[in-house]
């Protein structure tokens, strides 16, 4: 991402602040796997938008029309001895000339200095409750300003949360935004067909998702979220992640697997036959779902609010299962009673940025909001089948869920993933090209 857009981010922030305010945003901390050991950092979503700095152990401060500038950056120093062990550090001047700070501090002059830049604004612009730690730390600032009991000394008044602005901010995606998406989906597109190819029976779920992430790892990314590789009966659990059952002819295998590019993720899932071909009674809940997927996409434009996508959906599979026998009734009353929730039991999808499941409202005054351009969010549909009793036998144990990743465009929406094959005959070609 260009320093470039990391400026017009900060700039429109600053806009929307108004005078005599002043923005804090700490990084995301470092956090232990076990004992000494550490889970790979991943930089805070909201910090990672506005700087591009990827450090721990960093703190942003934005103020408007301040003389010496607006952008200041406390974060660490370089540490020859520090950087032997843990890799470089971008340090004070590093911070200025590369992530385009203003000012820059060391983070450990923090509790000097930062007091002095709360003093004499009257709005804090930062999100109380993420962190505790800090939040303490910011209440002590306040405080030392409040302790001076001097008569210039002027003590803020108003918290706000920031989130509030700089969520609405990243709902909209910018074109920089969009080709780190399309990316992201291309390969993740890439990565499950390779899984469909080297599927067969005999060989593990994990077998599937080592091909995933070797495929990730190989165009220089990683996983945005772990993998949920669900052959059978585990393709029915929806967060299903043990990924550790062996493959059996016969059965689905139900695939949720994207990467993250410079913090951008994909988020596409899915479902293929072990064997390379469906069975009838696969093909006839397939195809409900995937129908369900077509007319989810379908309402995914400008002109419909948020849940267009989701009612769209709901009547086709609700439909289907009724031509199937599953469920029995009027359609308009099974899904005015919720009746279908027992085979399709989540939301249609969810936005998709920075964060899988990424920041923004949902509604506005209680109201559904409506798409507009620029948003991405997933079209998810599904169906998961258990072993009950009254369930026909062909139809049990089969979990079933196709995703992609949807642009909403002026000219109607743009299906980031649709490199993944999906048709019926599509998969089966694919997988015969082992």
């Amino acid at each position: 991402m260009s320093p470039k857009e990391h400026i017009k981010r900060r700039k429109n922030l600053i806009s929307m602040m108004g005078d005599r305010s002043i923005a804090i945003l700490p990084s995301a901390s470092t956090k232990i796997r076990n004992r000494d050991v550490e889970h790979s950092f991943r930089q805070d979503s909201d910090f990672l938008y506005l700087t591009g700095f990827d450090e721990p152990e960093a703190v942003l401060v934005l103020i408007p029309e301040r003389k010496n500038g607006e952008f200041v950056l406390f974060c660490r120093e370089r540490d020859p001895k520090m950087e032997l062990w843990h890799g470089k550090r971008f340090g004070l001047e590093g911070a200025c000339e590369i992530v385009g700070a203003d000012d820059a501090f060391p983070i450990g002059d923090m509790d000097e200095i930062l007091p002095g830049l709360l003093e004499g604004h009257e709005k804090v612009y930062y999100t109380m409750g993420k962190d505790a730690a800090f939040d303490s730390q910011l209440v002590s600032w306040v405080n030392k300003i409040r302790d001076q009991k001097c008569s210039n000394c002027h003590v803020p008044s108003e918290f706000i949360a920031l989130d509030f602005y700089l969520h609405e901010m990243r709902l909209f995606k910018s074109k920089s935004e969009i080709v780190l998406m399309r990316k992201a989906a291309k390969i993740s597109s890439i990565a499950h067909h390779k899984a469909m190819q080297v599927c067969k029976a005999g060989k593990f779920e994990y077998h599937l998702e080592a091909e995933i992430v070797y495929e990730f790892n190989k165009k220089g990314s990683e996983t945005a979220y772990p993998c949920i590789v669900g052959s059978g009966e585990n393709g029915c659990i929806l967060h299903y992640t043990e990924n550790d059952q062996e493959l059996s002819n016969g059965d689905l295998v139900l695939i949720d697997a994207g990467v993250e590019i410079e913090g951008y993720a994909s988020d596409i899932s899915r479902t293929f036959p072990v064997s390379g071909k469906f069975s009838d009674a696969q093909k006839e809940l397939y195809q409900i779902v995937l129908d369900a997927q077509y007319a989810g996409i379908e309402k995914t434009k400008i002109g419909h609010h948020w849940n267009e996508p989701h009612e769209a959906v709901i009547e086709v599979i609700t439909n289907g299962l009724v031509k199937l026998g599953l469920l029995k009734g009027c359609v308009k009353k099974l899904i005015k009673d919720g009746d279908y929730k027992r085979f399709y039991m989540h939301r249609t999808g969810h936005w998709l940025g920075l964060d899988v499941h990424d920041v923004g409202d949902y509604k506005i005054d209680r109201e559904w909001r409506e798409i507009e351009v620029g948003m991405v969010m997933t079209v998810e549909p599904g169906l998961y089948v258990n072993n009950d009793d009254d369930i026909p036998e062909k139809y049990r144990n089969i979990g079933i869920r196709i995703e992609d990743d949807i642009l909403v465009t002026k000219a109607g929406n743009d299906v980031l993933s649709k490199d993944a094959v999906k048709t019926i005959a599509d998969i089966e070609k694919m997988m015969a090209s082992k």
